[in-house]
């Protein structure tokens, strides 16, 4: 993929996370400080999705675009974020019955996040 296009891409991603966090700190400030019926409740939580999925629909695009070395590189990332991810939520669900603090379920997406970026940064590196 030429820089232009990840640079594209880039600018796409940055400016949908900006609207991710506005509309999430508006959500929450309008939930906090208005009472709505329920249903509306339920649709002003759910807005900060939207962006979150433009996020999602740009990372597609931004992988069905790449050459097959980075799809590569991407698809073990991504498989090292997911096995992570669900071995740490499983052993933490365990330490649970034991008295540990309950695991947000907001919390499993950033982990997620978090590990496919450091399993990207791992095996970038192993292949150079």
């Amino acid at each position: 993929m030429k820089s232009e296009q990840i640079l594209q891409y880039l600018k796409k991603l940055v400016f949908a996370m900006v609207m991710y966090a506005v509309i999430l700190m508006v959500s929450v400030s309008l939930l906090k400080n208005y009472e709505f019926p329920r249903v509306w409740q339920i649709v002003v939580a759910l807005t900060p999705a939207v962006p979150v999925t433009f996020i999602v629909i740009i990372l597609m695009r931004m992988l069905n675009n790449s050459d097959e070395f980075q799809q590569r590189i991407n698809l073990l990332a991504i498989t090292f974020s997911a096995v992570l991810t669900g071995l740490i939520t499983f052993s933490y669900g365990i330490l649970e019955n034991i008295g540990f603090p309950k695991l947000p379920t907001l919390a499993v997406f950033p982990i997620l996040c978090v590990l496919w970026g450091v399993g990207f940064g791992y095996f970038t590196a192993r292949y150079e």
